[in-house]
C-alpha cells in the first residue's frame, strides 16, 4: 500500500509536508510518493493528463491524492474513487476524467463523514484537513462507502479533440511539459517500419495506419514537415512532430522551447494533412 500525491502547490511553501504529516500520523509507515507538485496553478487539464500518463504505472491498491482545486471551500464536493488504477482521492471538479475514460471507476463517493477529517477543516486547505487523512484512512483499510454518499453525477472534463477525416486529422494541444514539449491529442501512434498504426486515445474514432513520411504537420500557421522518430532528425534550433513517450504526437524544437517558439498554449489546433 502507497499514497502518492499530485498538486499545483510548487516546493517552495510547506503545504505538501504538511500534508505528509497529517499521513504520518493517521497512518505510519505508509509510504509516500510525490507524482508532481508543480501542476501549473489552478490547471485542471494539465493535472488531468499528468494522472492519465502517471497512474498506470503504480500498483493498482495505491492511493491517490490530487489537489489541484481552484474551487477549494467552494460548492464542489470532495469525492474518492474507487478503479482499476487505485483509489483517486481530491476536489470533483473534473481533474480525474481522463483516468475514468481509460479506468472506469467502480464506486465514487463524497468525503462527507467528519470522522475521517481533521478536528477544524478550513476553507483554503482541503489537501490538509479532507484529502490527507481521507487517504491515510484508506490505507488502513477504511472501506470506501464509509466515508460518504454516492455520487453518481461526478463532473468530467471536454473530451480533448480529435477528428479523423479522409484528408486531416485534427486534434489540440493537452499539455506542455518542462522542456516544452507540446503533448497533442492525436494518438497513440506505434511505428511499424516507416508506417505509423493509429489506435485514438480519446474519442470512438477507429483505428487506422499513417504513412509518417507523406504527411505534414501543421500547427500554427506553420508546415513542421512529416513525423519524425527523434529530435536529432532535425538541427537544432528547428521545430519538429514526432511519437511522444505516450504514443501521442508531439510538438517540439530540437534544443529548444517548443511551446515558446511556436507560441503554443493549451487547447491549441493541430492537424495532420494525409497525402
Amino acid at each position: 500500500m502507497l499514497i502518492t500525491i499530485t498538486t499545483d502547490f510548487g516546493t517552495r511553501d510547506g503545504y505538501v509536508g504538511t500534508m505528509k504529516g497529517v499521513i504520518a500520523g493517521i497512518a505510519p509507515g505508509v509510504p509516500c510518493i510525490d507524482i508532481t507538485q508543480e501542476i501549473p496553478p489552478q490547471d485542471v487539464r494539465s493535472a488531468a493528463y499528468v494522472l492519465w500518463t502517471a497512474l498506470p504505472y503504480f500498483p493498482p491498491e495505491s492511493i491517490h491524492i490530487v489537489v489541484v482545486d481552484p474551487g477549494v471551500g467552494t460548492a464542489r464536493r470532495p469525492i474518492a474513487a474507487r478503479t482499476p488504477w487505485g483509489t483517486l482521492v481530491g476536489p470533483d471538479n473534473g481533474v480525474f476524467s481522463y483516468v475514468w475514460e481509460a479506468a472506469p471507476p467502480t464506486l465514487i463517493v463524497e468525503l462527507a463523514n467528519p470522522a475521517y477529517r481533521t478536528m477544524a477543516v478550513s476553507s483554503t486547505f482541503h489537501g490538509r484537513d479532507i484529502f490527507s487523512p481521507a487517504a491515510a484512512y484508506l490505507a488502513r483499510g477504511v472501506p470506501l462507502a464509509e466515508f460518504g454518499p454516492e455520487v453518481v453525477d461526478p463532473v468530467r472534463l471536454p473530451a480533448p479533440v480529435f477528428t479523423v477525416t479522409d484528408t486531416t486529422i485534427t486534434g489540440e494541444v493537452i499539455y506542455i511539459d518542462h522542456f516544452g514539449n507540446v503533448i497533442t491529442s492525436i494518438g497513440r501512434l506505434v511505428w511499424d517500419g516507416a508506417l505509423l498504426s493509429l489506435d485514438p486515445a480519446f474519442g470512438d474514432t477507429p483505428a487506422g495506419i499513417v504513412n509518417a513520411a507523406r504527411v505534414r504537420v501543421l500547427v500554427a500557421r506553420r508546415d513542421l514537415g512529416p513525423i519524425r522518430r527523434t529530435y536529432g532528425e532535425v538541427a537544432p534550433g528547428e521545430p519538429l512532430a514526432l511519437v511522444g513517450s505516450e504514443g501521442l504526437l508531439e510538438l517540439a524544437v530540437n534544443h529548444g522551447h517548443g511551446a515558446q517558439a511556436l507560441g503554443l498554449t493549451l487547447g491549441a489546433p493541430v492537424e495532420i494533412v494525409l497525402r
